[in-house]
């Protein structure tokens, strides 16, 4: 690809990120947008806009950026928890050692690529960008010695901010530890897995288990029912009696007449209900959906909650092994109130590896019909295949801004749509491997789709990519290490692309909110429906494994291909702001891991880290098998 199909993703782009970061600071001014850019802070302070036409309202303004820079980490540590402090030093992380490497590659490295080679320099629109990357240098030049200088720079650099992180973080987590509120689930175990009697119940085998074995601590219990169709009737009686106790005490008119309308979707007419001269019980005699009696007839399952007088105490129970049957008698500390994830409580525990291995196999599954899609977006990169195949796209191919269009942005476009489908799939197959909280859930599908980014879009990209008729390298793992090296440095320009639409487009419809922002214009003016606080929580699973993917890359091409690292750096410098700001008044945590996210990214950190070396060792060993993928022909 030229220079020119980077330089025209690169304006679509920029293009879209300046369009999306105005409309929305015009947008979050409109009060009728306040609970979609303000969700959070509406839930917590219930402050309500005026509906009065204010000019400034409607001119754009980087008051938010201000806002958002100025907020400390206590700030976001108060308000959205220390998964999102976790988050926000993975960004910090990553601006600080990209910044380094953008300064010593563009200015070391870059220049030695572009003159490695005697040749006669085009125009740079017109250059080829693999005149920027590692492949355009001489075998055996006596300048490769800066490239291993500056790799060992970034990595021994990389190294240092990882251990200042990981002592940071670790301080933070034992601070969130030591001074956490007191909270019921600190007191409270989990344990599943309880024989089931035929003389007894679960209960009195719970309670005989834990006064014989842990009488000086052991409080009280409660245990786990499956109530199926019950729990439903009572869920729906519960959100019935929600929406209509506001009219208690209302006075209505009886002698209202139906009036007629236009519905603000069709147009159709709709005539409005009469009301029934209906008097309202007394409180008292309003059935308590809470009530006892509603389980009598529920079902007990083979798990319970078991309360202890001492926190220690019930840390000593969650860890010890209570039998020699490791799947009888498993304890756990508790999930808090709104982290339980009540649908799988009821769950065997027997199935639970079951449940592991058969979602392991989906999701291997899945990952390699993945490999059509990237395939196919791979093609598209190569014009010269293009045109063999379709020859009646000759005519088209030919012309210099459809060459530019389909080469630059297309195929990146692609793949993110494809994208798309990976979290809710991997959400899923969490889901199924049966966790007890939503965040142990939203932390297994974050691995989930951190292993398959890495593999589909940087593994199987790179290795089809470079010789898309040849699949089958996939299948000889001694010549992985090969292929990388001779494939790595060629790909460079469209994981350049993919940091573009990825990554800059990706960050401004994370600010715009856009299926917020189109539920709250349905809700409001075409289904007419009251207001409600549009509350989320952060996509863990979505963003964490995104931005150790662009670590990787960063890392990976910081040598071979410096000329990605300065989209990298704005990319991370751009999701600073906005995450910040997404955390301060967007989503509001329900739940949190206690900043487990970190280890993820810290073993992600330490194998990118170890890929470059083993890549650039590669390289060292075989130099002439990089200068073999770039023909002369390209540079005359």
């Amino acid at each position: 690809m030229k220079v020119g199909g980077l330089l025209a993703s690169a304006g679509i782009n920029i293009g879209l990120c300046v369009l999306f970061l105005s409309l929305y600071s015009i947008l979050r001014k409109q009060p009728q947008n306040v609970k979609v850019y303000f969700g959070r802070r509406i839930a917590e302070e219930r402050n309500r806009l005026r509906d009065a036409f204010i000019l400034e309202r409607f001119v754009p303004s980087p008051s938010w950026i201000v806002k958002s820079l100025r907020c400390t980490e206590d700030e976001i540590l108060d308000a959205a928890g220390l998964d999102a402090v976790v988050f926000n030093r993975i960004i910090v992380f990553s601006i600080r050692i990209f910044s380094l490497a953008a300064i010593l590659c563009i200015f070391g490295v870059l220049p030695l690529n572009y003159f490695g080679q005697d040749m006669l320099h085009v125009r740079i629109p017109s250059a080829s960008l693999e005149t920027f990357t590692i492949g355009n240098v001489q075998e055996r030049s006596r300048w490769l010695w800066v490239h291993c200088v500056v790799l060992y720079i970034i990595s021994v650099v990389a190294c240092v901010l990882l251990y200042l992180e990981y002592k940071h973080i670790s301080r933070l987590r034992l601070c969130h530890i030591s001074r956490a509120t007191s909270n019921p689930s600190h007191f409270t175990v989990l344990v599943r897995g309880i024989p089931k009697s035929s003389t007894e119940s679960f209960s009195r085998t719970v309670q005989g288990f834990f006064t014989k074995y842990h009488a000086s601590s052991y409080l009280s219990h409660q245990v786990v029912y499956k109530v199926g169709k019950l729990q439903k009737i009572v869920s729906g009686a519960k959100k019935v009696y929600r929406k209509f106790r506001h009219f208690k005490g209302t006075t209505v008119d009886q002698r209202c007449r139906s009036i007629t309308f236009q519905c603000s979707f069709c147009g159709a007419s709709s005539n409005s209900f009469q009301l029934l001269p209906i008097d309202f019980e007394q409180e008292s005699e309003i059935p308590d959906v809470n009530d006892s009696t509603f389980s009598s007839t529920d079902e007990e399952c083979g798990a319970a909650f078991i309360f202890f007088k001492t926190r220690y105490a019930a840390l000593v129970v969650a860890k010890i092994l209570q039998t020699s049957n490791p799947m009888r008698w498993v304890t756990s500390l508790a999930p808090e109130r709104d982290d339980i994830y009540w649908s799988n409580l009821w769950l065997p525990y027997k199935q639970i590896w079951i449940r592991h291995i058969a979602t392991l196999g989906g999701s291997i599954v899945f990952m390699f019909l993945f490999l059509m899609p990237v395939t196919f977006i791979q093609g598209l990169t190569q014009l010269e295949q293009l045109q063999q195949r379709f020859p009646f796209l000759r005519g088209i191919l030919e012309k210099n801004y459809m060459m530019q269009l389909i080469t630059g942005y297309l195929p990146s476009v692609i793949l993110q749509i494809f994208l798309y489908t990976v979290p809710p799939t991997m959400m899923l197959f969490s889901t199924l491997e049966g966790p007890i909280s939503h965040s142990e859930r939203k932390k297994s599908a974050c691995c989930k789709v951190l292993y398959f980014t890495i593999w589909n879009v940087f593994f199987v990209n790179v290795l089809s990519g470079s010789a898309i008729s040849q699949v089958i390298a996939l299948s000889r793992p001694k010549e992985i290490s090969m292929q990388l090296a001779r494939a790595v440095p060629v790909q460079a320009t469209f994981f350049t692309t993919y940091v573009l639409t990825s990554g800059w487009a990706s960050l401004s419809s994370e600010l715009m909110q856009l299926f917020g922002l189109t539920w709250n214009f349905i809700r409001r003016y075409i289904l007419r429906m009251e207001e409600d606080d549009l509350l989320y929580s952060f996509p863990y699973h979505t963003e964490v494994p995104k931005v150790l993917l662009f670590g990787l890359l960063g890392f990976t091409f910081s040598v071979l291909a410096p000329l990605i690292l300065p989209f990298l750096l704005l990319y991370f410098c751009l999701g600073y702001v906005v995450y910040r700001n997404q955390f301060l008044n967007v989503y509001c945590t329900k739940y949190d891991t206690g900043g487990l996210y970190w280890p993820i990214a810290h073993n992600a950190t330490i194998f990118s880290l170890v890929l470059t070396q083993i890549i650039c060792l590669v390289l060292q060993k075989a130099p002439s098998s990089i200068i073999q993928v770039f023909p002369c022909t390209e540079f005359n």
